[in-house]
């Protein structure tokens, strides 16, 4: 009995000291995109200019329309172009079925506020961050653009596009209208992806759905 009993208080030890590791670790990891981002990230007055914004996809209502997430940062694309800081919007989102459409979304709710649609373009394969800044670059020709997302999602994408050797600045999308709920979620949840986006730059190197290259600015 006092085998077995040493044996699982080890295991809890251990236990406990991995959770504790890697929280630090992920904690680290976290701050230092906190850290490079905040020298990319500008207000939209001061951001300097670039051929492509691009808008990252969120979630969608389940009328289809984008929610309200999706639609500060379309807001927000919107209001760089017409201020003359962009050319071109790169949407990208998921469109993992003909029921849920985020770029399409993007581009019903950009034409309402007055983007011409020759100004639009359209990339549904950004199931995740980490494709959309890869086929960017890959797939798009991409060499400069400025991100537009939430404040918490910003140091990520601007991490994230750095990696993939794109010059990159951000403007963050925030509504103080949020659920503070939400947000605090959001946040939190970054801790993590954050350590995921650093492996998969450096260790694991997924490769998104790719295709036949689509230059943007041929």
């Amino acid at each position: 009995m006092n085998f077995i009993r040493k044996f699982f208080r080890f295991v809890l030890h251990l236990s406990l000291s991995a959770v504790i590791g890697g929280f630090f670790i992920t904690g680290f990891l976290r701050t230092g995109i906190l850290i490079q981002g905040r020298s990319m990230t500008y207000l939209p007055a001061d951001v300097p200019e670039a051929p492509i914004a691009l808008v990252l996809g969120a979630g969608l209502n389940r009328d289809g329309s984008p929610g309200v997430v999706l639609r500060d940062r379309v807001k927000t694309a919107a209001e760089l172009y017409f201020a003359g800081k962009v050319e071109k919007l790169l949407m990208s989102g998921d469109n993992t079925s003909m029921y849920y459409n985020e770029p399409g979304a993007m581009q019903e709710y950009a034409l309402s506020l007055g983007v011409p649609q020759d100004d639009i373009v359209l990339d549904y394969a950004g199931r995740r961050t980490y494709d959309s800044c890869y086929r960017a670059k890959a797939i798009f020709g991409v060499e400069e653009l400025i991100i537009v997302t939430q404040a918490f999602h910003l140091p990520r994408a601007l991490f994230l596009c750095t990696a993939f050797e794109i010059e990159a600045s951000g403007v963050a999308a925030d509504d103080a209208n949020y659920n503070r709920r939400s947000y605090t979620f959001w946040w939190v949840r970054e801790i993590l992806a954050s350590g995921v986006a650093y492996m998969d730059v450096w260790i694991a190197q997924p490769e998104p759905i790719l295709g036949e290259p689509e230059p943007i600015f041929p």
